[in-house]
């Protein structure tokens, strides 16, 4: 599966994983019924999704005009932690107030979250990988296959 097909698919299910997987999760570690977790699940899905468009489309504005050109270990480390820094900003408030959490409390839930999300984003990604073969930008080129 390739293109666009295999992006709807892909987004589609790693979505509803992780907002069932978020629901669970912050049900659990804040107390609150399914309803509420629920709810900042989908409001923490739409916000990371609205951030992420943001925070990469102006992360390659301010790429773009680097005098150095690439994406070097520190420069995907700075990406990452800019990323997850404005999800922390944005979402322990939400959370603690939606969930009535304290901002320590809710902190602490956020953290759990984002390393359950870079756990469960290797395995998805993995296990996608595994069932619908890799997306063509990963497949070798028709110069490098041996022959």
């Amino acid at each position: 599966m390739q293109g666009i097909r295999r992006k709807l698919v892909y987004v589609t299910l790693y979505e509803l994983i992780a907002i069932s997987a978020s629901t669970a999760l912050l049900k659990l570690f804040s107390g609150s019924d399914l309803e509420r977790a629920g709810v900042a699940a989908v409001g923490a899905a739409v916000v990371a999704v609205v951030w992420n468009l943001a925070y990469n489309t102006a992360f390659e504005w301010w790429e773009a005009r680097q005098a150095t050109r690439g994406r070097s270990v520190w420069r995907r480390v700075a990406h990452a932690v800019g990323f997850e820094t404005g999800l922390v900003i944005t979402l322990v408030p939400a959370f603690a107030w939606w969930l009535d959490l304290t901002l320590w409390e809710a902190f602490v839930m956020d953290i759990g979250l984002i390393v359950f999300f870079l756990i469960y984003t290797f395995v998805f990604n993995w296990v996608f990988d595994r069932v619908f073969g890799l997306p063509a930008s990963a497949l070798p080129r028709s110069d490098q296959v041996a022959g």
